[in-house]
């Protein structure tokens, strides 16, 4: 009964929140409170969210003073010359924007926090795909899936765990899977390859003044308006279409521009409140430049070597960065202010993630989903545990947290595994090979920074990232088993 229920609570939310029939909050809130009910446990629910609540407590504050720090990192200019850069090197072409997308969200990622990761990512390349009129869900695909792959480095998480779990050495577990892991990397990279050249379709080759036009784009000429860009050769499609999501000018697979992509090249700020490209605002600290960058180096280093919990450093970083860059109260007031909406939304997010968490958990629906799928394993598959624990990994890290699969299943399928002689690295290694499907899963809070930095609906990011994450993750499996190591 309860497995029915968890699988049928999952489903119902999935299906609510991609057909925009709820919000994620309302959706994450209610459904589980009404199968909570349903499961006959409903005058445990209170205590089910305050655990739930517990438990996602420190990731919310984490995530608050994160995106404070970053927000006044963006407002002083930290990542100007990034911007500037990644547009002069990628020519304001849309597939190199998108490939630069890729490449900077791996980079990124070696931190080994994906809210950081989507925070600095989104931060860079936001102003780009306004300014050209690219498609925000294809931006935040690539990110996700580009994060969730590096997302299995020894201090990311994953591998802590399995080698805990298992009582392995994290570094026996992650070494021999990097050529798998940068096969899953490359695929994206390909991936995000594939959408840009659909977005340049869609959009058409863009060129910055000075440079020429070729020939053959010479027909078809955008000019955007006090950007200093000019498409050339695309066909955007009406303003009407892109919203409607309609197939012409979609370029990925049609949802890509579906209430996140605007036809034509619109300024920064220009309605949607971000004003990164913009050379002239007041907030600007030109002359504390290298301060605030070695402020963030530290504060990503501190990270990285856990020298304090995640949320005290941000904590920290967010006072010192309000305190030198802004150091009259009424300025600093003005900057919480400016991104009081974006923190209120996220940690609003985490917050009814936690009932949502804290229902599936304490009413057992996470144990009994995980004790039928393993029990669902014919005899004959034993020898191939190790392939079974792969794609397990991909529907079970989605629907659970990597703590619930890594402490709660991965176990069971170590065990069945050693049974038929299957060596417990083999099940760990393979273990991993969900997480670019992981990163985008609903339960995972960065998730929620990525698409609220990005404005871009979740329902939408959902439904256009999760086949991609999926054939990622199905890539990083087969290459292992190929390669021998899985």
């Amino acid at each position: 009964m309860l497995t029915f229920l968890g699988f049928a609570m999952i489903a119902t939310f999935l299906v609510l929140i991609m057909m925009k029939k709820m919000s994620p909050i309302a959706a994450l809130v209610l459904i589980p409170a009404l199968f909570c009910v349903f499961a006959g446990k409903g005058a445990h629910l209170g205590d089910y969210v305050i655990d739930g609540v517990g438990k996602l407590a420190p990731t919310a504050a984490m995530l608050m003073f994160a995106i404070v720090y970053f927000g006044v990192m963006i407002d002083v200019g930290l990542f100007d010359p990034i911007v500037r850069g990644i547009l002069r090197f990628c020519k304001a072409d849309p597939m190199r924007v998108v490939v630069g997308t890729a490449v900077l969200a791996a980079i990124v990622s070696l931190d080994g926090d994906g809210s950081t990761t989507f925070m600095i990512t989104v931060s860079a390349m936001y102003p780009l795909y306004k300014r050209l009129g690219l498609s925000l869900v294809v931006m935040t695909g690539v990110a996700a899936t580009a994060n969730g792959v590096m997302n299995t480095l020894p201090w990311g998480g994953p591998t802590a765990r399995a080698a805990t779990a298992l009582k392995l050495d994290a570094a026996d577990i992650f070494v021999p899977m990097i050529p798998a892991l940068a096969a899953g990397l490359l695929f994206v990279f390909v991936l995000a390859y594939v959408l840009g050249v659909k977005e340049r379709r869609r959009v058409g080759l863009l060129v910055l003044p000075g440079e020429t036009v070729e020939p053959e784009h010479e027909s078809a000429t955008l000019v955007a308006a006090g950007s200093g860009l000019r498409a050339t050769g695309g066909t955007p499609a009406p303003a009407s279409e892109a919203a409607s999501g309609s197939d012409s000018g979609a370029g990925a697979g049609g949802e890509a521009a579906d209430a996140s992509a605007s036809p034509a090249p619109a300024e920064p700020g220009e309605g949607d409140g971000f004003q990164g490209l913009d050379p002239q605002r007041p907030t600007l600290r030109p002359r504390l430049y290298w301060f605030n960058a070695g402020l963030t180096v530290a504060l990503l280093t501190a990270m990285i070597m856990e020298l304090l919990p995640i949320p005290v450093l941000f904590l920290l970083g967010a006072a010192l960065a309000l305190t030198v860059n802004f150091p009259h109260m009424p300025d600093q007031k003005a900057r919480i202010a400016a991104h009081a909406d974006n923190v209120l939304n996220v940690a609003g997010m985490v917050f009814a993630a936690a009932v949502f968490t804290g229902v599936l958990t304490g009413t057992g629906m996470v144990k009994h989903m995980a004790d039928w799928l393993v029990g669902a394993i014919p005899e004959g598959m034993g020898p191939h545990m190790a392939l079974v624990t792969g794609l397990l990994s991909l529907p079970l890290t989605y629907f659970m947290s990597n703590d619930g699969f890594y402490f709660g299943v991965l176990p069971v399928l170590a065990e069945a595994g050693a049974a038929h002689g299957v060596s417990p690295l083999e099940i760990a290694r393979a273990s991993l090979v969900g997480q670019a499907l992981h990163m985008s899963s609903p339960l995972v809070p960065a998730v929620y920074v990525l698409v609220g930095m990005a404005k871009v609906e979740f329902g939408d990011h959902t439904r256009f990232t999760v086949k991609w994450a999926a054939l990622t993750s199905l890539v990083v499996l087969a290459a292992g088993m190929l390669f021998g190591i899985i």
